[in-house]
């Protein structure tokens, strides 16, 4: 059996704790490009994962501060899949993965450590993506910034829209 094993995100268990829900704070900054925000829709947003398990990683959440997938109003479910087809389109034009993750964690016993504000996680992968630098070395070859990632999506998100017009 395959895992995703990734020992790096240590650090983000390590790290001061976000006062407050950055789910719904940083949407409200209008500083896109310092909170990694690359899509706004109407009920939803794209946003980086500033730990992320590969290049590409991003987080899809409603504005709402909710929990569970029953609290999301039929326009919400809609955009968020649309965004879903939205970033994995974009990811596939950028950085060409073999794959995906997706998925929700919702509630703390389903792993969760934002649980009480929905978001869907977007992982693009790789064939041979676990390799040994996380087992050997402790460390996880990540091989690109969140600047260029941020900067690639946002520009492959508005050739996408422009050409669904």
């Amino acid at each position: 059996m395959e895992r995703l094993w990734a020992p790096w995100r240590v650090e983000y268990f390590k790290i001061e704790k976000y006062k407050g829900c950055f789910l719904c704070d940083y949407p409200k900054m209008d500083k896109d490009d310092e909170t990694f925000i690359v899509w706004r829709g109407k009920n939803v947003f794209i946003i980086l994962n500033r730990f992320p398990y590969n290049s590409g990683h991003v987080l899809i959440a409603p504005y709402r501060h909710v929990s569970d997938l029953s609290e999301l109003t039929k326009d919400e479910v809609l955009e968020l899949h649309y965004a879903s087809t939205l970033i994995m389109k974009a990811i596939k034009q950028e950085f060409k993965p073999h794959g995906f993750n997706v998925g929700l964690n919702l509630g703390k016993a389903a792993g969760a450590s934002i649980y009480d504000h929905l978001h869907l996680h977007v992982v693009p992968r790789w064939d041979g993506d676990t390799n040994f630098m996380p087992v050997i070395a402790d460390t996880k070859v990540v091989s690109e910034g969140l600047e260029e990632t941020y900067k690639r999506l946002k520009k492959a998100i508005s050739e996408i829209e422009g050409r669904e017009k």
